[in-house]
């Protein structure tokens, strides 16, 4: 059952945003028409078989020119949407019935191109046509002619309006994210940097007033190599405590590491995460993995590209780490990987490594959102 929760999930997120080809089985709607003709029903059958290949082309062009924001306020575009215009005027004056149907798609291939005031400056009289025409070859059926092709417009425009604002707001976030992993590295940089510099200034005055006093006053000497002794394990602390700190970061910032080393080494990184908010022992495991996996990959496969894929459900998460290099050799899957795959298994995850299978080299970590028990996370030498 859980294999098949994920095989949906993946199957929802390569559906992704929508596209010209969701706008598509909306041409159902003109099955009523083409029965028509099928049937004999038409007057001038051969001008209605025209009319409605001419019309299906030219609405196909406007859907999928829509999903792009230069091609969607090209001239071109408007020009067929113009087209498909009189199209669909000329079948609904000449035949009526169930061609009445073509403006609530001709509504659809607006609302996907349209936003804003300029939508509102269409839609509104192509409605007052559309129950013209329909009123004159319908009657009271009109209404339903207008109310259709009105929500049809508006609606699509609204939904892709915001598909187009999350993508921006996506957009934003991963901008935001780089922008705050480059003041952390700075804000660290600059904590180590105050921390080294006041203490080994003080370490290099203590020295030096020891190597003066050694040759006259023996007891003074060594009172200023405790002093540095006191100094040195003072600064060992504040270091760890600074570095230990900074490791336990975010998983996003592990991985804009890697991404920095793999770069470094000439493979190109590729990077993705999705997936709930984890715990903070299960993003410092995940962490421990990540940095290993990118290690052995630019130390060990030989690679040109390395591809990193955070992601899960809300109960479990899943990390893959995959190269297109030599693949294991003996020391793909050293000491390290073995002391992380038991520190996975301590906090109820598991990790497996091993060749991938289209070559390279491929580890997968998955563990609970919150690590079940509590687990050492320095990596083995």
């Amino acid at each position: 059952m859980r294999g098949t929760g994920k095989r949906r999930e993946r199957t929802a997120e390569e559906m992704g945003p929508p596209n010209g080809f969701t706008m598509l089985p909306w041409l159902l709607m003109g099955m009523g028409a083409v029965s028509n003709l099928l049937h004999g029903e038409t007057p001038d059958p051969w001008i209605g078989g025209i009319g409605v290949l001419l019309f299906n082309s030219l609405y196909i062009s406007v859907v999928f020119r829509a999903f792009h924001r230069r091609s969607r306020e090209a001239p071109a575009t408007w020009w067929l949407l113009g087209t498909m215009t009189a199209v669909t005027l000329f079948l609904a004056l000449a035949y009526g019935g169930p061609w009445l149907l073509y403006f609530p798609l001709l509504g659809l291939a607006a609302g996907s191109v349209l936003r804003g005031r300029r939508l509102a400056q269409v839609v509104l009289p192509l409605c007052v046509v559309a129950g013209a025409v329909a009123g004159y070859r319908d009657g009271w059926g009109a209404i339903n002619v207008v109310y259709g092709t009105f929500i049809s417009a508006m609606v699509t425009s609204a939904v892709l309006t915001l598909s187009e604002t999350v993508k921006e707001l996506r957009r934003t976030k991963e901008e935001l994210a780089r922008t705050a992993v480059e003041k952390e590295r700075l804000r660290f940089s600059r904590d180590l940097h105050d921390l080294l510099g006041h203490t080994l200034s003080v370490v290099v005055v203590k020295s030096e007033a020891a190597r003066r006093l050694a040759p006259r006053d023996i007891d003074a000497a060594l009172a200023q190599v405790s002093d540095i002794e006191s100094v040195g394990r003072q600064a060992l602390t504040e270091i760890r405590e600074a570095v230990t700190g900074y490791r336990e970061g975010s998983l996003a910032t592990e991985l804009d590491r890697a991404r920095d080393a793999l770069s470094s080494a000439g493979i190109e990184p590729v990077v993705r995460q999705s997936g709930p908010p984890l715990a903070p022992r299960t993003e410092a495991l995940l962490s421990w993995v990540v940095r290993e996996s990118a290690t052995n990959a630019v130390r060990h496969s030989h690679a040109t590209r390395c591809e990193i894929d955070v992601g899960g459900t809300p109960e479990r998460v899943r990390l893959t780490v995959t190269d297109d290099g030599r693949g294991a050799d003996g020391s793909a899957a050293g000491s390290g990987l073995t002391g992380l795959r038991e520190r996975v298994a301590s906090a109820g995850g598991t990790l497996e490594s091993g060749p991938a299978p289209r070559g390279g080299f491929r580890v997968t970590a998955e563990l609970p959102v919150a690590a079940l028990v509590s687990t050492e996370l320095e990596p083995s030498e």
